[in-house]
């Protein structure tokens, strides 16, 4: 194990031991043999000791290090440094080295030797010691390094298995070393570079403004490299485009994980518009030039101009390009663009450049070739570019009246088996409209065409089907008319059939990283049927065709996959498939051949080897028909002089038009009714110049629209305009500047040019000698020298002045805002396009910058030169002089060589406008001013300039002087000292141009212009101070506390007369910049005579804006501005000036005219006035003027519909004015009606009233009435639509009226049958009658049956009734009255079932609930009770009885009840928990009633005590003695027979029971014998009767609760003995009846005593309570008690007992009683058994 070598050194060459060679290996053997002789010698020698010491040390040194780590097999010793925990903590160096066993076999070798020999002997003891120090420390340290070794070998063997484990091997993304920020000059090279750890390897992705970065599509612009963790992006030669924010993104199945940097790009000078891109770098064959230090001058001459073609023929563009200074082998960037798309090589497009000429050729002449070319030519010093325009005319056909082909055909949507093949319309049909369209394709290699469609489509799109996989195609299109085909159009780029996700690859794209890493195992999917296609759709539907798309199913089985598709119409369950032959591959299928107007739904099924998978899910129902429709015709077609051969025509766009492509402009002179299309190539503006036509003619032009449905109708013809110049020489070559936010000029950029719609460009610069020509005139103008204008002067190259003159450029910022001329001549237009003037100074050139001025200043300015020409060639004025010096001059923006500069306008312009600027300049070194020199000899009209060419670190000193028509004036005092270095800080710098207008006692209006030098960012707002004149400065104060982006404010809330000055700051993100200058002093003073906009609207409805200035010069004009910014569209509004007002007119008020407009008066001391147009002004404005320009017949009440008496239908209004000349049409569905039968007409002029009647409505007359009024001028009409539902109801409502009126010619119904219920609970139904007489008759029913007739009704009052005493529910039921008589008669029903009844008895219930009283608390023997009386009771009444606010659930305990009219509430044995609030609630229905009572409290207590109180006297009732029953009044019973008497005993405790006999005591005996048998029963046995026992008899019983008593008198009579038994039973109410045997005749013995009335008196005199009590008792009984030979009599009842005995027996016929009654009116013989 010490010996064996680590895992991961195997394969190492140090540690490989055949890596020694065979010298070594031969000492290696040498040395192991010495070693062993030696050993063998020491063991015999009996030489000296010391002698035998070498010996042994050698054999140490030898076999016993061999012993202890064999040399061949010894391991490579770590150089890593670990801890007790065997972590890494750094590297060792090691003091003994691999080499070591060389080093001993030489060591061995040379003691072998003589000489060793002899110095050994001399030496040995040294030696020995030595040498034994240093075989131990070896062998110590070998040790410890076989330690080390065999720790590290576990730890990385460990290692290696924990790393052999996914879960710990994979880890996220992390960045060791991020990418950093840099800031470089142009033309550097910039290295971006990160290191990036993570498993699996990252995917390591760079992003520009979050943009990927594609190095193939800048080839050698970007770099990558990717080495060992080490990602870097290179990128090469930096333009200021490269400015960005740079993302890396690193990305692996364990997560993503981003790093940012910045690059900034800065310019070494100024002297280049920073919009414009800077030129690449370029070579020749000859090698490569320096632009470096080389300041270019661009000038493209022999330029190409409008130019017309025919398809088919061949075209050169081209321009000769001049570059100065020349340069051997130099080779400009020449781009080429058309419509703004850079072009490329092509088959179709050659491009040449041959030195000093470009040259653009088109092979073979298209429509798609129509456009606008633009030649673009880059250096390092700027660009230029030119641009003229190209029309394509259409070949002629091959049929007469056959129409154009078609263009740009496209293919969209490309798959397996099917293309989308898109087009455009030609302009030209043939004369007679297309039918359609055929589209060919052909296979590339091929030159065989197919015709894909076999009826032609009129949609400019179809999908193309049934193509072969992996096939490429070219395609074209043919349009036809009736009259034959036109040409094919140029063929389609190729396109392959292929899965899209195919042809990426292919074309080596990579897929969209996910950040999920899987590796799966696939299984096999043989035999596995596809699942359902998912996410169906309908893309498309014309009514051509129907294209669906879908994606394939998820899971396995994807493999040869295929679809077929299925339909069914809808409303139908039937699915039919459409692909039944061939199933489609792709995941789109376009469907043919269904029925327009139909709906349809789908859905696909999958199918591969396997089978047919299951259905998706249908789509829903799509109706077969074209959903794009044609756009509408474009409106308000205007034409404009341009040239003396071509118009500018401009038209309002399509309303709602959808994927609109284009429009096409047609031309014709007038009266000539022949149109040539001005186009060819649809152009999607709305403005366009139509080239080609003839000087002096008229012309006519008309515009339709296109999309992909087909093409508009035309628009209405345009007013006629001759073809001429416009004032001013016209837009040459068909260009128009585009017009950009604000109206500025829009500029090209790096890949693609900002030009705006057709042919809208920058125009080219006039030529070199022009340029000079207007320089030398400016110069002149300056210097005073002669007056310019006298022809042309030739070119200043020669002239030299002392000192090096300035290079001057416009600043970039101020290329927008600060190019403005003075206005010379309103009447010119001169050419102000982007220029680059070359200045001649001292024999050196320097550049001057390009300047972009808005279309509309160009309208109305000059450039300087020529005005300054022209101005001089006039006779001077006599008052006119050279204005006073500018003063104010202030630093805008520094950089390192150049300075924008300031400053405010003369006092005094000298009697004429300033013509322009110029500006001087001087070093100051020391203190010590200069030399001045001219920073430009061409005057300027701006008041800021940027002066270039100056020395970084120098302090300078700046003048100007201002220059009219005079001359040039005295120069500015010197400028404070400013020092030229670079602004570098973050916010912006200050504003400047500030300016005052609109000056009142109380507001003024500020405006400014921002500052030209940024900041770090953009600025995004401004702030005004302000501060009274003679404040100090800690007196500012600000205006608006929130930034406001625009560039002027109103300032309002000014103190009258008090003087004020202002200034403004801006502010980007980083912060507030600089203060501006500050403005001079203004007083808040309303001038005499100042007027304000006012706004008129005529009476043809036109809105005007008017302004009127009373302080007007000579030279004063009117100056009107939108938003405080000139005016550029002029086609919305025109200015009309006549004396000192002046009008602006709106041409067509919109949402784009809102805004404030002002004008401003020239030549004044400051007259101006400002006119917010609001978005709601605009709107009141548009309604006045829409009702001066139609104006309208007021009305004072629209057009309505009543009904009158018979059901006739009215139609009226009424009119607030009207004379009477007016007229009225009445208009039914467009159709004018006139009086007759049907229609009575009626029109009363004083009131204005208009009215139109009708008998009735029948279905015809459903529709749109109307009534349509004119009076002179004024109109109006309005009306009434009467369809669907509303008019049903008018016709039902008309149809009822009419029965109305013929029922009421008879009897009838004046109230309908109805009820009433009164306050005693007695529903009442009634109803009110008319037009009775006495014939008539009324007859009431209920469910069909006749209940009440009454022939003697009283009409007087007219109310008949029927009273419903007590209703229940068998009073339910349909109720109704009959009235009739010769007449007619009239029925009325009352249904009161269900709903009806149930709201019948909701009121009855309302009143029951009214009528209860208040609820009480009474108190029972049993519990508490509470209880309300009502004034009637119904069965059906709901009441719900509450406690503490729920409803109270009933039990044994608590029940409710009703008695009577009483309703109560029972409370059995309460406690303390029974306590509180109990409601009674009556439900009528509605909101019910409520009747509360607190059981609480002194209540509660009171009630309870009271319950106590009666539940003991209950219980002492209950529980006294007293004789139940059983004793007769009167017994008489003969003489000698035996007398048995029982009756019953009740009380308890068990009361005592005495007989008494004529109020003695007895007692038993056996004579008379006395039992009290189971304290219940007393018998009274008499054995034998005689005489002596007459007497009245008496039971007497007592308890603790009572006493009561029982008598019945004896009476003893003679007779014969019978031996017969006689018993008597005593029922449970105590009358005596016969015993079962007793003998008949003995039932007929009489049984004398009382009468027959007082057969139930008791024996004991009690009261009623007792009574009821003893008679429950009796009733409790259910067993009769049989005694033998005894008589039981009941007890006495009360009075009001024996009034209804005597009431029942008057009426019972009961045969028993009968029989008893008269059994007891005889005396009964009674004889002992």
């Amino acid at each position: 194990m010490p010996g064996s070598i680590p895992f991961y050194q195997k394969n190492h060459r140090h540690y490989d031991r055949g890596y020694r060679n065979k010298a070594t290996r031969s000492i290696m053997n040498q040395y192991q043999s010495s070693s062993s002789s030696s050993s063998s010698t020491a063991g015999t020698s009996t030489s000296a000791t010391s002698w035998s010491r070498g010996l042994n040390l050698a054999s140490y040194s030898g076999l016993e290090a061999s012993r202890l780590s064999p040399l061949p097999k010894r391991a490579k010793p770590t150089y890593l440094a670990v801890d007790k925990e065997n972590q890494i903590i750094g590297y060792v160096v090691p003091i003994f080295s691999g080499s070591q066993e060389l080093l001993d076999a030489e060591e061995t070798s040379v003691r072998n030797t003589s000489a060793y020999a002899a110095r050994r002997d001399l030496f040995t003891s040294c030696l020995e010691t030595e040498r034994s120090v240093q075989f131990a420390r070896k062998k110590a340290m070998r040790e410890s390094a076989e330690r080390i070794s065999l720790n590290k070998r576990i730890h990385e063997h460990k290692q290696h298995f924990k790393r052999m484990n996914e879960d710990s091997l994979m880890h996220p993304p992390e960045f060791v070393i991020k990418p950093r920020s840099h800031t470089v000059w142009e033309k550097q090279c910039v290295r971006l570079h990160c290191t990036v750890t993570g498993w699996p390897d990252p995917r390591v992705v760079w992003y520009k403004n979050n943009v990927p970065i594609d190095p193939h599509a800048h080839p050698g612009k970007y770099r990558l490299d990717s080495r060992y963790n080490v990602h870097a992006l290179e990128i090469n030669r930096c333009d200021f485009e490269d400015t960005a924010q740079y993302r890396v993104s690193a990305m692996n199945c364990e997560g993503e994980l981003s790093a940012y940097a910045s690059v900034v790009v800065k310019r070494f000078k100024g002297e280049v518009d920073e919009s414009l891109p800077a030129p690449r770098w370029t070579s020749t064959r000859g090698g490569p030039v320096s632009e470096y230090g080389i300041t270019f001058q661009t000038h493209i001459v022999d330029k190409f101009g409008v130019s017309f073609g025919r398809e088919g023929e061949t075209m050169s563009l081209g321009c000769t390009v001049v570059i100065y200074p020349a340069l051997h082998r130099y080779e400009p960037e020449i781009q080429w663009y058309r419509d703004d798309i850079l072009l490329s090589p092509s088959k179709w497009n050659h491009m040449h450049w041959s030195g000093d000429r470009a040259t653009l050729t088109l092979t073979h002449l298209n429509k798609e070739d129509e456009g606008l070319y633009t030649l673009r030519v880059s250096t390092k010093s700027g660009y230029e570019t030119y641009s003229a325009y190209v029309f394509v005319r259409d070949a002629d056909a091959e049929v007469e009246g056959a129409p154009a082909s078609p263009l740009d055909v496209r293919c969209l949507d490309a798959n397996k088996d099917y293309i989308i093949v898109t087009w455009k319309q030609p302009a030209v049909d043939g004369g007679s409209s297309i039918l359609g369209y055929f589209v060919d394709r052909c296979e590339v290699g091929t030159s065989h065409w197919v015709q894909c469609n076999d009826t032609p489509v009129k949609f400019a799109r179809f999908p193309v089907t049934g193509l072969v996989e992996g096939r490429s195609y070219i395609f074209r299109v043919r349009s036809v008319n009736k009259s034959g085909m036109s040409h094919p159009s140029r063929v389609s780029e190729p396109v392959a059939a292929m899965d899209p996700a195919d042809r990426a690859r292919k074309r080596g794209t990579s897929a969209p990283w996910t950040g999920q890493i899987i590796v799966t195992e696939e299984e096999p999917a043989e035999g596995i049927v596809p699942g359902r296609p998912l996410e169906l759709q309908v893309t498309e539907a014309t009514k051509n065709y129907v294209v669906l798309s879908w994606k394939p199913p998820a899971g396995k089985g994807l493999e040869g996959v295929m679809y077929y598709v299925e339909k069914c119409v809808s409303g139908t369950d039937t699915w039919q498939r459409v692909n039944t032959e061939i199933p489609v591959k792709s995941p789109r299928f376009a469907l043919f051949d269904l029925a327009e107007g139909n709906s349809y739904s789908f859905r696909v099924r999958c199918c591969n080897a396997a089978g047919v998978g299951e259905p998706s899910d249908p789509t829903e129902a799509t109706t077969v028909g074209d959903k794009l429709d044609i756009p509408s015709a474009p409106r308000k077609v205007v034409p404009t002089r341009n040239t003396d051969t071509s118009v500018v025509v401009s038209w309002e766009a399509s309303q709602d038009a959808k994927e609109l492509v284009g429009y096409y402009i047609e031309g014709s002179i007038v009266g000539s009714n022949v149109w040539e299309p001005c186009n060819n190539k649809p152009v999607n503006v709305t403005r366009f110049i139509c080239h080609g036509l003839t000087t002096g003619e008229k012309y006519v032009f008309r515009v339709r629209a296109v999309n992909a449905a087909g093409i508009s109708e035309f628009s209405l013809e345009s007013e006629p305009v001759e073809v001429k110049a416009a004032i001013g020489g016209g837009i040459p070559h068909g260009v128009l500047p585009e017009m950009g936010p604000g109206g500025k000029v829009g500029q090209l950029t790096e890949h693609r040019p900002r030009w705006a719609g057709t042919h809208e460009t920058v125009q080219s610069t006039p030529d070199t000698k022009q340029k000079c020509n207007k320089s030398r005139a400016d110069t002149e103008a300056r210097e005073g020298a002669r007056p310019a204008g006298s022809g042309l002067i030739p070119p200043v190259e020669g002239k030299s002045k002392a000192g090096k003159r300035g290079s001057v450029s416009w600043a970039p910022d101020l290329a927008k805002d600060l190019v403005s001329e003075s206005v010379s001549d309103s009447g010119s237009l001169t050419d102000t396009s982007a220029q680059s003037y070359p200045v001649h100074a001292g024999g050196q050139d320097q550049a001057v910058g390009t300047v972009d001025q808005p279309e509309a200043k160009q309208a109305r300015k000059f450039s300087v030169g020529a005005s300054a020409n022209r101005d001089a060639a006039r006779p001077r004025r006599e008052s006119a002089a050279s204005p006073a010096p500018p003063y104010g001059i202030s630093v805008l923006e520094c950089e390192r060589d150049s300075m924008v500069l300031a400053w405010k306008q003369p006092t005094s312009i000298g009697g004429a406008d300033i013509t322009g600027y110029f500006v001087d300049y001087r070093e100051v070194v020391d203190s010590v001013p200069g030399k001045w020199h001219e920073a430009n000899v061409r005057s300027i009209s701006e008041r800021a300039y940027k002066v270039s060419d100056l020395k970084e670190n120098r302090k300078y000193q700046f003048q100007v002087r201002a220059a009219n028509m005079a001359g040039v004036g005295i120069p500015s005092m010197p400028s404070d000292i400013f020092l030229c270095e670079e602004w570098t800080i973050a916010v912006p710098g200050p504003p400047h141009d500030l300016q005052i207008r609109e000056v009142r006692s109380n507001s003024l209006v500020m405006l400014w212009k921002p500052p030209v030098y940024q900041g770090r960012d953009p600025v995004n707002g401004f702030y005004v101070d302000i501060k009274e004149a003679d404040a100090p400065e800690e007196a500012w104060r600000g205006v608006n506390n929130k930034a406001t982006e625009k560039t002027f404010l109103k300032i309002e809330n000014l103190q009258e007369a008090e003087s004020y000055v202002f200034r403004v700051r801006a502010q980007n993100q980083a912060g507030v910049g600089k203060t501006s200058d500050v403005t001079d002093s203004v007083a808040a003073v309303t001038k005499p005579g100042t007027k304000d906009i006012v706004v008129d609207v005529d009476d043809d409805g036109v809105i005007s804006l008017n302004f009127e200035c009373c302080d007007m010069t000579p030279d004063s004009k009117f100056i009107w501005s939108k938003n405080y910014e000139d005016i550029t569209d002029s086609s919305r509004l025109t200015m009309d000036t006549k004396g000192n007002k002046s009008k602006a007119v709106f041409s067509a008020p919109g949402e784009e005219d809102i805004g404030i407009y002002s004008c401003l008066v020239t030549h004044t001391d400051g007259a101006s006035s400002s006119y917010d147009l609001s978005q709601e002004e605009l709107k009141k404005l548009l309604e006045i003027s829409h009702e001066h320009k139609f104006p309208i017949i007021p009305l004072k009440s629209e057009l309505a519909v009543e009904l009158l008496e018979k059901g006739k239908v009215r139609f009226w209004l009424q009119a607030d004015k009207i004379s009477p000349n007016a007229k009225v049409d009445y208009v039914f569905n467009d159709n004018v009606l006139s009086q007759g039968e049907k229609y009575k007409m009626n029109f009363d002029k004083n009131t204005g009233v208009i009215e139109m009647i009708m008998e009735s409505l029948t279905p015809e007359d459903e529709g749109t009435f109307t009534f349509q009024l004119q009076d002179g001028k004024a109109t109006n009409q309005s009306s009434l639509v009467l369809i669907g539902d509303v008019f049903k109801d008018l016709q039902k409502e008309s149809e009822f009226q009419r029965k109305e009126w013929f029922r009421k010619q008879g009897p009838h119904f004046i109230e309908y049958l109805g009820y009433e219920v009164t306050p005693e609970c007695c529903v009442i139904l009634k109803c009110k009658v008319g037009n009775m007489k006495k014939e008539t008759s009324a007859l009431w029913y209920k469910d069909g049956h006749e209940i009440k007739a009454d022939e003697h009704l009283g009409f007087t009052e007219g109310v008949l009734k029927l009273e419903i005493a007590q209703i229940s529910k068998k009073d339910s039921g349909v109720y109704e009255i009959v009235l009739k008589d010769d007449r007619g008669k009239d029925t009325s029903r009352l249904n009161l079932t269900d709903q009806g009844f149930k709201d019948l008895m909701n009121e009855v219930f309302s009143y029951i609930a009214n009528s209860s009283t208040p609820l009480k608390i009474t108190s029972t023997e049993t519990g508490i009770r509470l209880y309300t009386f009502v004034s009637y009771y119904n069965d059906l009444l709901q009441v719900t009885w509450h406690y503490k606010d729920s409803a109270i659930a009933f039990s044994d305990r608590i029940k409710s009840g009703v008695v009577g009219d009483q309703l109560w509430l029972q409370i059995t044995e309460p406690t303390e928990k029974d306590m509180g609030v109990y409601a009674i609630e009556f439900n009528d229905g509605k909101g019910g009633l409520r009747r509360t009572v607190e059981l609480s409290g002194q209540a509660f207590d009171d009630a309870f005590a009271e319950f106590q109180r009666l539940k003991a006297a209950a219980v002492a009732e209950r529980s006294r003695a007293r004789v139940a029953g059983g004793l007769p009044d009167v017994v008489t019973i003969q003489e000698g027979k035996a007398l048995n008497l029982t009756c019953n005993i009740s009380g308890d405790p068990v009361p005592e029971v005495t007989w008494l006999k004529n109020e003695r005591e007895i007692t038993s005996d056996e004579h008379c014998i006395l039992k009290f048998e189971s304290g219940k029963f007393a018998s009274f046995t008499i054995t034998g009767v005689n005489t002596s026992d007459t007497g009245k008899y008496s039971i007497l019983v007592k308890n603790k609760y009572g006493t009561e008593s029982g008598d019945f008198t004896l009476e003893v009579t003679e007779g014969t003995p019978d031996l017969g038994v006689t018993s008597y039973w005593t029922d449970a109410e105590g009358n005596v009846v016969f015993g079962p045997n007793t003998p008949k005749e003995k039932m007929k013995a009489s049984v004398t005593g009382a009468k027959k009335e007082k057969r139930k008196e008791s024996v004991t005199k009690t009261g009623p309570v007792e009574s009821i009590a003893d008679n429950e008792e009796c009733q409790g009984q259910k067993d009769e008690e049989k005694v033998t030979f005894e008589v039981e009599a009941e007890p006495k009842a009360s009075d009001s007992e024996e009034k209804e005995d005597v009431q029942e027996e008057e009426g019972d016929d009961h045969p028993l009683i009968s029989d008893q009654s008269e059994s007891f009116e005889q005396p009964a013989n009674i004889t002992s058994g």
